[in-house]
C-alpha cells in the first residue's frame, strides 16, 4: 500500500495518492492532473476513484478533468449535488481499492456535504482518516463558508460540526493517522499547525476544538470567534467545483500566448485587462509597465490574486520572469482565474527595447528611513501588515492600512502626501504600492526588507503592545 501526501505550499493544500495493488485513488486533486496520471503510469496502476471531501472554496479541484482523462469515478459524500456525473455515497458506504477499503464518514459542519474517508487496511483495521476540511492539525474547518448554500447560520453549522466530530471522528482509535486537506496558511481555518499529519490521539490532546469536556456551546463560541471575512473568490471556486469548468489544457494554451510589446500594448488598450507583473518586488520597482500590479510568483501568490482581483472572470495580461509563464498560468488556474490571455514575450527587456513607457517605485533602506526620522524630517509611515501583526509590534506613529482591506482603507490616505510603506519583508508592501500607484498615488516609497529590516537596525521606536481597547475592529 502507498499513501503519499502531495502538498502544495502556496495553497497550503494537501492532495493524496493512495495505491493498493494496481489500483489507485486520488483525494482532492489540484487543477493540473498530469502529475497524477504520470505517477500511476510509473507505478503500473490505474486510477479507480477520485474522492472529493467537499466542494472546495479556496481552490479549483482537478476532479472533472481527471475523470474525463482516466474514466475514474468521482465520489462525493451525502448531500452533494454536482452538475456533472458523480457517485453520491451514502454514510458508511465502502469502496474497495485493491486489498484496502475506504469507508465514507459523512461529517457535515464545514459544509453540509463534507465527508471524511476512513482507510481500512487489508485486515479491516482503521488506519488513516482523510479528513478534508472537517479536521485540521490544530484546528477544524471554519463554519461560515457555506451559510448561504446551507440556509444556516455559522453558529448552526458550527453546532453541526461539533456533532460530526464527536460522533464520527473522535470515536476512532487514537492510532489513526489524520491526513487533512490544508495546513498553516490556508484561509479555511484560523489556528492550523505547520504540521500536515498527526495521529488522532495527539489531536485529541492538543487540538483546542477536540477537548474532551468541551460543551457544544463552548465549541460554537470558540470556533466562530475571530473569523475574518473569507476571500471574495471563494464562492466562485465553489461554483466551479460544483458545476465544472473549462479544461486546464485550454486555459493553459490561452494564457501562454506570447505577445510582442506592440501586441501586448494593443491587447491592454482593447480589453481593459489587468496587467499582472509576477516578478520579484524590487525588480518590479526598478522598472514596470505603467498601471501594472505586482504580485510576486515567489510568495503567497494565488491567495493574494484571489483577494485583490475581485472579478474571477477579469482578463489578465502577464509580465513574468522568462520561462515562468506556464507556472503563473497554472497557479492562477488553481484558484479559478482562467482568463489570462497572454504574456509579454521577452519580458521587460523587450518592452524597454521597443521604446515603451516604464514606471518606477522609489525604495529606501531601513537605515535611510531612520536617518530621515533622526534629522527631524516629518515622515509618514504606513504599515500594511495584518492588524494582529501591527498590534504585536510596530513603529510608533506608523499608520496601519492592512493590504487585506486595501479597497476599503485607501480613502484614509492623501494622494498629496509622501508615504514610506512597509510590510514584514517587502512582498506585501510592493503589492500595496503597485495597486495605489495605478490609482494615482505617486508619492509612495517602499521600505526594502520591511519590518524585519527595520527591527534589525535598532534605530526605531517600536511599540511592543497596544491595549486591546484601542485596537481597530
Amino acid at each position: 500500500m502507498i499513501i503519499e501526501q502531495i502538498y502544495t505550499g502556496c495553497l497550503a493544500q494537501g492532495a493524496y495518492y493512495i495505491q493498493s495493488g494496481n489500483e489507485a485513488a486520488i483525494i482532492d486533486p489540484l487543477r493540473e492532473v498530469g502529475p497524477y496520471i504520470e505517477k500511476t503510469k510509473a507505478n503500473g496502476a490505474t486510477i479507480k476513484y477520485i474522492f472529493e471531501t467537499h466542494f472546495h472554496a479556496d481552490f479549483v479541484s482537478g476532479h472533472v478533468d481527471l475523470s474525463k482523462q482516466t474514466g475514474a469515478k468521482i465520489i462525493y459524500g451525502p448531500q452533494a449535488n454536482p452538475s456533472f456525473d458523480a457517485h453520491i455515497a451514502t454514510d458508511g458506504e465502502i469502496f474497495k481499492l485493491g486489498d484496502i477499503s475506504f469507508k465514507v464518514l459523512h461529517t457535515p459542519g464545514h459544509t453540509m456535504e463534507s465527508s471524511c474517508y476512513l482507510l481500512l487496511d487489508k485486515d479491516g483495521k482503521e488506519t488513516a482518516l482523510f479528513s478534508g476540511d472537517t479536521l485540521f492539525i490544530g484546528d477544524v474547518g471554519r463554519p461560515d463558508l457555506a451559510q448561504k448554500a446551507a440556509h444556516m447560520t455559522q453558529e448552526e453549522l458550527a453546532a453541526t460540526l461539533f456533532d460530526s466530530l464527536r460522533n464520527k471522528v473522535m470515536t476512532l482509535p487514537d492510532e489513526v493517522t489524520v491526513y487533512p486537506a490544508h495546513g498553516a496558511g490556508s484561509a479555511c481555518g484560523k489556528n492550523m499547525s505547520k504540521e500536515t499529519t498527526d495521529t488522532l490521539g495527539n489531536q485529541k490532546k492538543y487540538n483546542y476544538a477536540l477537548r474532551a469536556n468541551m460543551t457544544k456551546e463552548e465549541f460554537v463560541k470558540e470556533v466562530t470567534d475571530g473569523l475574518t471575512p473569507p476571500p471574495a473568490y471563494f464562492p466562485e471556486n465553489v461554483k466551479m467545483n460544483k458545476e465544472g469548468y473549462e479544461s486546464f489544457e485550454k486555459v493553459l494554451e490561452k494564457g501562454t500566448q506570447a505577445l510582442s510589446p506592440d501586441a501586448f500594448e494593443a491587447a491592454a488598450n482593447e480589453t481593459g485587462a489587468v496587467l499582472l507583473d509576477t516578478r520579484d518586488a524590487q525588480t518590479f520597482a526598478a522598472g514596470f509597465i505603467p498601471n501594472a500590479i505586482n504580485i510576486g510568483i515567489d510568495g503567497n501568490f494565488a491567495p493574494w490574486v484571489g483577494s485583490l482581483i475581485p472579478d474571477i472572470k477579469q482578463e489578465i495580461l502577464l509580465i513574468t520572469d522568462e520561462g515562468r509563464e506556464e507556472e503563473v498560468v497554472t497557479r492562477l488556474a488553481r484558484v479559478g482565474y482562467d482568463a489570462a490571455i497572454g504574456y509579454l514575450a521577452g519580458g521587460m527587456k523587450a518592452w524597454e527595447a521597443a521604446g515603451k513607457e516604464i514606471d518606477k517605485i522609489a525604495s529606501v533602506s531601513a537605515d535611510e528611513l531612520a536617518q530621515k526620522i533622526a534629522s527631524g524630517e516629518a515622515v509618514n509611515i504606513v504599515d500594511v501588515r495584518k492588524d494582529t501583526e501591527y498590534f504585536a509590534e510596530h513603529i510608533i506613529d506608523a499608520e496601519n492600512v492592512a493590504l487585506d482591506y486595501i479597497n476599503n482603507q485607501m480613502s484614509t490616505l492623501d494622494k498629496d502626501k509622501t508615504y514610506y510603506v512597509h510590510c514584514a519583508g517587502g512582498y506585501r508592501s510592493m503589492i500595496f504600492n503597485s495597486i495605489l500607484r495605478a490609482r494615482g498615488f505617486d508619492k509612495l516609497i517602499d521600505v526594502k526588507g520591511g519590518f524585519k529590516a527595520i527591527k534589525e537596525t535598532e534605530k526605531f521606536n517600536i511599540s511592543a503592545y497596544v491595549c486591546p481597547s484601542t485596537m481597530k475592529s
